[in-house]
């Protein structure tokens, strides 16, 4: 799979998980500060890149991304 479709999966997730507007999330988008990630949402994007990527993250590693690029790259190391 290659990074623009990992791009394009993770941005559907974030979009349904945070309901914010595709328009919204870039690469340097920070899921907490422009997205409006809140702690539980967190946990919840975790769980939707899994079941999206049909992975299984390290939850503590996972947790540490914070921009839509990091997931990116976080994820293309699972899928790859």
């Amino acid at each position: 799979m290659d990074r623009d479709e990992i791009r394009r999966r993770v941005t559907k997730v974030v979009c349904q998980v945070l309901n914010v507007d595709e328009d919204m999330v870039e690469p340097g988008s920070h899921f907490v500060f422009d997205l409006g990630a809140e702690s539980t949402q967190s946990v919840e994007l975790v769980a939707a890149f899994e079941g999206e990527f049909d992975i299984e993250m390290e939850e503590e590693s996972a947790l540490a991304v914070q921009t839509v690029g990091g997931a990116v790259d976080y994820i293309a190391k699972y899928v790859q």
